[in-house]
């Protein structure tokens, strides 16, 4: 098995987060170390999605894919009432 070339980050953590850090660990029988990696793979993958998402609704808005925001109003408006208007699209 090859051994994957890492780099070591140091962080300081609020003491209460550091405790859930440890707590997970002990409940799942892994590292601080392997808790560490998976949420930090997480909220990285997360991160990159919202900026996808975001270069997306871009490209939309740049492609003229808008939707008029007084009808956005008009129909937020007519929510609750006995005649919603249909989703604007």
């Amino acid at each position: 098995m090859t051994q994957a070339t890492t780099k070591v980050l140091t962080a300081h953590v609020p003491l209460p987060l550091a405790e859930k850090v440890d707590q997970m660990a002990a409940r799942l029988e892994r590292s601080r170390g392997w808790i560490m990696k998976q949420a930090l793979s997480a909220w990285i993958a997360q991160e990159e999605e919202r900026d996808r998402l975001t270069q997306e609704a871009l490209a939309d808005v740049d492609a003229g894919l808008v939707v008029d925001p007084l009808a956005v109003q008009a129909w937020a408006d007519s929510l609750g009432t006995d005649q919603p208007l249909p989703l604007p699209r």
